[in-house]
């Protein structure tokens, strides 16, 4: 059993799917099974104009399993000249929030999509609530005494039948007035239950009488204090595809068992339009969760800094991250479509995201574990100006004015004190080439009362500056720096892998205590006036991105490392 926000339980059951149902191909070879339905329908006439809708609950915030959704809904439509809603399933007071719908309507259009229509559940109540008089006067609708524990064992199992209500057969009229009463506001919380009147015997469970309206006494963020019953989301979802003359439902795999509940809804309600619910498979990660309790739990675990958590899966928390949204949508495609949950490797994101990157970024400068050099035959006090492209596979990124002066940073493991023969960067007497700069060999190292080394003295060559053309020796290194006058100190927040790879199996889900760590550096001048958003490609440690969050403070999020370990 799976319950879907609420002590009424929605119940699925597993049905092997059959092998053809795995993995269909179009007549262009897309594997794509409900591509093929949508085109067999429009050649039919079985619809003359597609609409589909992407309708998030607002209880939590969009992650990258919903953007399977999003894309498929959005971009199908799109395909054969159609439209798609973005409706918010708002039925449930107690979980939901404004916060959430914002977080959500940012999130689709940061992805790329715009919608025809924005709807919400709670548009519908008035409706809603006459659908189900309809029922009661039907005789296919009764108010319910029972408690959730009660109708939960009056259920039955799968191999048992269940038990009727002791209030089954109230008459129509009772039915009415207590319902009406049920509106009013004069029964508490969990009193009553408006339960729809099919099948206790049913094969499907979800046939057996299950709940329509339950009494919440919860402001709601649409409709404040205006209602105290609320529609559960399985009565209303089918109504409001019907309403909004959606043709296609597309839901994942575990709604196939509300398929004919969806249809008896719309069929005994007398819905003058009839969508067609298609259930697709959904997309699970290595190394995170796409379950909104797992995700909510590791959040008010106070492991991450919320929901944006840049190690978070949440589309808001790979958009602060620096993830770009075009890797997402490249990748929810390349994933493919079938109608069996699927499990993609996490190593494919960040392939993608490399992909995209490496020609879209300027490459520039930071020192992340500083170790001062002091160039010892440079003039003091003098700053020179050298310029350097940003990335010389894309010149049309241009170009900046490099600071290089008397004191500079390296990386600490670009010196040795005693280096063996395979190491080629800085050691005692070695030379090494600074990048866009000049040839520098180290002669002696200072040292702290502790012992620790904490610079280097170095000499360089005035005649090896970068584009010269000096032919005279050659070093078999080149390692990057930062000028220390014009350094800007950063914070740098390194990130691995959330969880365990296969933390989607377990209910426990445990934050890896690798998952983040952070060191204190610098970056280059160029750094320090570019837009927040700017990412940037830093040579030997990743793509990064400042912290738009933290504005007033200098921290950069790798988005992903330089090296992939993903074949291709």
């Amino acid at each position: 059993m799976f319950s879907i926000g609420d002590e009424y339980e929605i119940v699925f059951t597993y049905r092997p799917l059959l092998r053809s149902e795995r993995h269909l191909k179009d007549q262009d070879g897309v594997s794509h099974f409900i591509r093929t339905i949508v085109m067999q329908d429009l050649q039919s006439g079985h619809t003359n104009r597609i609409v589909t809708r992407f309708p998030p609950e607002p209880n939590g915030y969009l992650h990258l399993g919903h953007a399977r959704s999003i894309v498929l809904n959005f971009e199908l439509a799109d395909e054969f000249g159609g439209t798609t809603h973005l409706r918010f399933d708002d039925t449930n007071p107690r979980a939901e929030d404004a916060i959430f719908v914002q977080s959500m309507i940012e999130d689709v259009q940061w992805l790329g999509y715009r919608w025809e229509r924005l709807h919400y559940a709670s548009e519908y109540f008035e409706h809603m609530y006459d659908c189900a008089l309809v029922l009661i006067r039907k005789g296919l609708a009764y108010v319910d005494d029972c408690t959730a524990e009660q109708i939960r064992a009056q259920r039955g199992t799968l191999s048992e039948p269940g038990i009727d209500s002791p209030y089954r057969n109230r008459t129509v009229e009772e039915n009415i007035a207590l319902f009406s009463a049920m509106r009013a506001g004069a029964f508490a919380d969990g009193a009553k239950v408006l339960r729809a009147r099919i099948d206790m015997r049913a094969p499907n469970i979800n046939m057996r009488d299950p709940v329509l309206y339950r009494i919440a006494h919860e402001a709601h963020h649409q409709t404040g204090t205006q209602w105290c019953i609320y529609p559960m989301y399985a009565f209303a979802h089918p109504l409001e595809d019907a309403l909004e003359g959606i043709t296609h439902s597309l839901c994942t795999v575990e709604f196939e068992d509300q398929r004919p509940f969806y249809d008896w809804v719309v069929r005994s309600c007398e819905m003058p339009h009839v969508p067609k619910q298609i259930e697709f498979g959904r997309l699970n990660v290595t190394h995170t969760v796409m379950s909104k309790r797992k995700l909510r739990a590791i959040v008010q675990s106070q492991e991450v800094d919320g929901w944006d958590d840049p190690r978070l899966p949440t589309l808001s928390g790979m958009r602060r991250r620096g993830i770009p949204p075009e890797a997402i949508v490249s990748f929810v495609k390349q994933t493919g479509l079938s109608k069996s949950n699927g499990v993609a490797d996490i190593k494919m994101l960040e392939h993608i995201v490399r992909e995209q990157l490496q020609l879209r970024t300027p490459k520039t400068m930071a020192v992340l574990d500083p170790l001062r050099v002091i160039i010892t035959n440079y003039p003091e006090g003098t700053i020179e100006w050298i310029e350097g492209e940003y990335n010389s596979d894309n010149p049309s990124l241009g170009s900046r004015r490099i600071p290089f002066g008397r004191e500079l940073f390296i990386e600490r493991d670009d010196f040795l004190l005693d280096p063996p023969a395979s190491f080629y960067r800085l050691g005692i007497g070695r030379e090494v080439r600074l990048r866009h700069a000049y040839f520098v060999r180290c002669h002696d190292v200072v040292y702290d009362d502790d012992g620790s080394i904490t610079a280097l003295l170095c000499t360089y060559d005035p005649e090896t500056k970068s584009g010269s053309g000096f032919t005279g020796r050659k070093v078999k290194a080149t390692i990057h720096w930062v000028e220390a006058s014009h350094a800007m100190p950063a914070t740098f927040a390194l990130f691995d892998h959330l969880l365990d790879e296969h933390a989607d199996d377990h209910d426990d889900v445990r934050v890896l205590p690798t998952s983040r760590t952070s060191t204190q550096g610098y970056v280059e001048h160029a750094m320090a006036d570019a837009p927040i958003d700017t990412r940037f490609q830093l040579l030997r440690h990743g793509f990064f991105i400042r912290d738009a969050k933290v504005p007033d403070q200098t921290i950069y999020h790798r988005i992903v490392s330089l090296k992939s370990s993903y074949p291709k």
